[in-house]
């Protein structure tokens, strides 16, 4: 595998977001690496759930490279994407004699960052 040095990365993370992040890695996996118009483009039509909440992060990382590093849209890479696991939000189903039955609901925290590709 080719190892890429990106300048100037910027970074933007959402929190505690009500999906596995196992589903999520799914589609960050596919985006990695990529150019900031091809992976918008990936996102767009694939059919998954989690690419909402990545479309969202991976937009707002290149509002944040440029507003804030001043950098061209154009010429930015996805460097970095990874979801880590949140905390779990248990709730209880009822089932047979009295009994509860324990359903944890994970949530993620899925963080994007963008870079210029160094010559």
């Amino acid at each position: 595998m080719k190892e890429y040095i990106f300048t100037n990365e910027v970074k933007a993370i959402a929190r505690y977001i009500r999906m596995s992040p196992l589903k999520v890695r799914r589609v960050l996996d596919q985006i990695r690496g990529r150019s900031y118009r091809e992976a918008l483009m990936i996102l767009e039509f694939m059919p998954y759930r989690a690419c909402e909440p990545v479309l969202k992060v991976l937009r707002s990382a290149v509002a944040n490279a440029e507003h804030n590093a001043g950098l061209n849209p154009t010429y930015l890479y996805v460097s970095q994407a990874f979801a880590d696991q949140g905390p779990s939000l248990k709730r209880f189903r009822p089932r047979a004699q009295g009994r509860a039955y324990q359903i944890r609901r994970p949530t993620c925290h899925i963080t994007v960052a963008v870079g210029e590709l160094r010559d």
